[in-house]
């Protein structure tokens, strides 16, 4: 079983916060892999809401006859939807208010299984608010690519008025890009992939994607780094992020499986890796998934999903994260 890292954030003096909106005001029956931004002191939440629950056999003993990873959406619908939902907590880390984020402008194609903008982080580039994640939904083969949707929160709501969707910098016809971290003081750059580490720039003027530095694999004691949350600084000369690892497996009936653990990864401002943390679980379920974290005063906030039906808010201090990483 991998470190509990909630658990021990508690111990340390951290706080757990469920983040909830009531059912009534939702599309879907779930909330799951929230991302969180502090935008100049306003704490922004991205609320992922979905048409589906999840269904995993975490002890594997009632495994489905589909298999211990099975999506359970209506019966009247085949596909797999994510709407949006932009919100802003209080100090206490409390919802104030939030807006389904209307998307009128750009409808939906449902050409895929999957429909909507999935697992968006937020960010805040150029003096535009972006959330950025992928879109499958847009060719009968699904698909995927990172989608840059420019937002705009007023006091009426919270409505989409730009789309970008952002093209692969090599191989024009990988079929799925998803999890590019943002890096939020730097505009329009990405990490793609965290060992070896790739990092990316996208043009808004020319609509390309632009590989500017790509380091060889390294052997880091990890079965498979790969996205996360956004990229943030780290003192003057490092960025880091929080980074999920997949073991990706068979049931004992031979079905998909899955299970996703986390670590942090330091870079220097070369893009080295040069620390990575050890592993661990936030609430010791196989299926997490971190997307969003961000400083604020001396904590950090960290948030992630469990099991694909709840989103939780992890504030602990700096100064803990700090010993984790190099204990």
């Amino acid at each position: 079983m991998s470190m509990n890292f909630v658990k021990l954030a508690l111990e340390n003096g951290g706080s757990i916060h469920p983040l909830i909106i009531p059912a009534k005001d939702l599309k879907g029956p779930a909330i799951a892999n929230p991302s969180i931004y502090n935008d100049n002191g306003r704490i922004l939440v991205n609320l992922r809401n979905i048409n589906y629950t999840l269904y995993h056999s975490e002890k594997k003993k009632f495994e489905h006859h589909w298999g211990p990873l099975i999506y359970i959406h209506p019966e009247n619908d085949q596909h797999l939807r994510t709407w949006n939902y932009m919100c802003e907590l209080n100090e206490n880390m409390r919802i104030k208010w939030y807006y389904q984020i209307d998307t009128s402008k750009f409808p939906d194609k449902e050409l895929w299984e999957f429909v909507g903008l999935e697992d968006a982080r937020i960010i805040r580039w150029d003096g535009k608010l972006y959330i950025c994640g992928v879109r499958r939904d847009l060719d009968i083969v699904g698909t995927g690519r990172m989608e840059l949707s420019e937002i705009e929160i007023t006091e009426n709501g919270v409505k989409e008025i730009n789309q970008y969707r952002i093209p692969t910098p090599i191989d024009k016809n990988s079929y799925c890009e998803k999890n590019w971290m943002p890096i939020i003081d730097m505009p329009f750059h990405f990490v793609k992939w965290t060992n070896g580490t790739e990092v990316v720039r996208y043009d808004m003027n020319t609509g390309e994607t632009h590989q500017v530095f790509l380091s060889d694999w390294k052997e880091l004691g990890c079965v498979d780094l790969r996205g996360g949350s956004q990229v943030i600084p780290y003192d003057n000369e490092h960025h880091f992020a929080l980074n999920h690892e997949t073991y990706l497996h068979r049931s004992q009936q031979d079905r998909k499986d899955g299970t996703y653990k986390h670590r942090f990864v330091i870079w220097n401002k070369n893009w080295n890796i040069v620390k990575v943390s050890k592993q661990f679980s936030f609430l010791n379920a196989e299926i997490e998934f971190a997307v969003g974290m961000c400083e604020y005063g001396n904590d950090y906030l960290m948030t992630f999903g469990f099991q694909d039906n709840a989103a939780y808010l992890l504030r602990v201090s700096q100064s803990f994260v700090k010993d984790f990483i190099f204990e």
